[in-house]
């Protein structure tokens, strides 16, 4: 299992839970880290196409992002 690490602002920690809305994309750590589980966020990034609903890459910024990795994990 491979995981990325990206620390980020309280703020943008909020707008990743705002706008990720499915259960099986987004968990909440009990420390209150965000864990994205990449396949099932790119198949979630295709459904929020053309609504108002900014995906994670542009919240943490363009090329942060390691989508060969099986987890993204927002501290």
């Amino acid at each position: 299992m491979k995981i990325q690490e990206i620390a980020l602002s309280n703020t943008q920690k909020k707008k990743i839970q705002r706008d990720v809305t499915s259960d099986e994309v987004l968990q909440i750590d009990d420390n209150g880290d965000i864990i994205i589980h990449v396949a099932a966020y790119e198949s979630y990034r295709e459904t929020i196409k053309g609504r108002d609903v900014t995906p994670i890459e542009v919240a943490v910024g363009e090329g942060i992002l390691d989508f060969s990795v099986d987890y993204f994990v927002f501290s």
